[in-house]
């Protein structure tokens, strides 16, 4: 049983300072990241558990590879590039060690190769899926043999072993319960002599087949075996010095945040923010686990502590933008004074297992956003969900547009929070509003093109 984060015991075996480490994909783009990364673990003797996204570059070439009508040449020119990025790293080391561990990687492309072959004539989301799993599959073998160059024990682990899920195909759900005991099982008893590294992002269903928890799923990995293992901290090492108040692609001047609660890191996640995938927080929420998050390549620099509880709470944190969000508008002269429409559209909606972002009222419409997460291989509102919908109703689908949030405290009831926002912005079109559910956002809708401007007009404002 786990209480707050108290580590499990297995075989008299007790690590109260537990810390487990996420490295993403910039982290472990080559060498000389992997070698950086490794030492950041060889200098912290409690980090025991490592979790690594594919290498940068990788998972791109994956989607690309897991769409449908790829042609046979196309396949073998992605292939090679990704063994091209993998044999950049291998080459470092001695000639023994390059020649097994290049093996490894051409068993493992070998079998990529057929998944994307089958995948080209006849797609299915499970081959998707399949295909999607090989980034990180590679990236933690050669990770693992890093740590050892350095003499630390490092040790490859299958996360399939541990995290089983449903069949969900792109976006699973990870069995937390299963998950625990098997952690308690299989993994606590590696603990005492090795580093355990293993993958995020990928899981098994119950008939043996790969899964994926998303894209960006690495980090919420790392949260759930931390909540299974009872660590004592999560480290997400990315590239950037921790969060800061905007993206700092979009204005350089965006502010490093040193500390942040649970409640807005989470609500700048779910908003758009990509230093943490949206469900990271829960599983640390859960326990009460504090979350790191630093540059594996400057880690002196320190980063962002979230945590439950800040000693500062200012009006506004930080501004996040989520792009290639989709709006649909349902419209009916029945909903007036009517009962039962909306569970009518939302029944419809659960039915595809479509998640509903931000949602805004008339008498006779609803809009509702969803988002369409960044390589997504599909289409998130398909001909048959508008179908089914227009049974009930007017149905209109608009594309093109970007989520801009505004995190912080008591927005719900600070005086002059819209004037302030959207006297900034007069000049743009806003297409949708919602606000006052949360005390931490308000949000709204603008034109993709307008997006980076709206940020940084509002930064400069907010942020002076």
């Amino acid at each position: 049983m786990l209480i707050g984060r108290k580590f499990l015991n297995s075989n008299n075996l007790s690590l109260s300072s537990l810390t487990v480490a996420k490295f993403g994909g910039t982290s472990v783009a080559d060498y000389a990241a992997m070698l950086r990364c490794a030492n950041i673990i060889k200098n912290d003797p409690n980090t025991r558990v490592v979790v690594v996204s594919a290498s940068a570059g990788v998972t791109n070439h994956l989607v690309r590879l897991g769409q449908e009508n790829v042609s046979l040449e196309e396949q073998q020119s992605i292939i090679q590039s990704i063994a091209a990025i993998q044999f950049n790293i291998t080459q470092n080391f001695n000639e023994n060690i390059e020649q097994t561990l290049n093996q490894a990687i051409n068993t493992l492309l070998d079998e990529l190769a057929q998944v994307a072959l089958s995948q080209s004539t006849q797609y299915s989301a499970k081959n998707a899926d399949a295909i999607l799993s090989y980034g990180e599959q590679l990236s933690s073998r050669i990770f693992a043999q890093v740590l050892r160059t350095i003499d630390v024990a490092g040790e490859y682990f299958n996360v399939q072993q541990v995290m089983k899920t449903n069949s969900l195909y792109g976006k699973a759900v990870v069995d937390e319960q299963q998950l625990k005991q098997s952690c308690e099982a299989l993994l606590l008893p590696k603990l005492r002599e090795n580093v355990i590294v293993t993958q995020g992002f990928i899981g098994q269903d119950g008939l043996g087949n790969t899964t994926t928890l998303g894209r960006g799923g690495s980090d919420y990995s790392a949260a759930l075996l931390a909540e299974a293992l009872g660590s004592h901290r999560l480290a997400i090492w990315t590239d950037v010095v921790g969060i800061f108040t905007t993206d700092p692609r979009i204005t350089n001047q965006a502010k490093a945040i040193k500390e942040i609660s649970f409640g807005e890191a989470a609500e700048m996640a779910t908003f758009g923010a990509k230093i943490l995938h949206p469900a990271t927080l829960i599983p640390a929420m859960r326990c009460n686990i504090p979350v790191f998050v630093g540059s594996s390549k400057e880690p002196e620099k320190g980063g962002t502590q979230i945590k439950k509880k800040v000693e500062s709470t200012p009006t506004y944190r930080s501004i996040a933008l989520r792009r290639e969000q989709t709006l649909v508008t349902v419209k009916s002269p029945a909903m007036l004074h009517a009962s039962g429409f909306l569970a009518q559209v939302f029944s419809i909606l659960a039915k595809y297992e479509l998640s509903v972002d931000l949602v805004t009222t008339s008498e006779i419409s609803v809009a509702l956003t969803f988002d369409n997460p960044s390589g997504s291989t599909q289409a998130l509102i398909t001909t048959s969900v508008v179908e089914e919908l227009e049974q009930l109703c007017e149905v209109t689908v608009e594309h093109g547009l970007s989520l801009v949030a505004v995190i912080g405290n008591g927005l719900n009831s600070a005086k002059g929070i819209g004037q302030t926002i959207f006297e900034t912005i007069n000049d743009t079109n806003i297409r949708l509003i919602c606000h006052g559910a949360s005390s931490n956002n308000l949000c709204f809708l603008v034109n993709e093109h307008d997006a980076s401007d709206v940020v940084e007009k509002l930064h400069d404002t907010l942020f002076a």
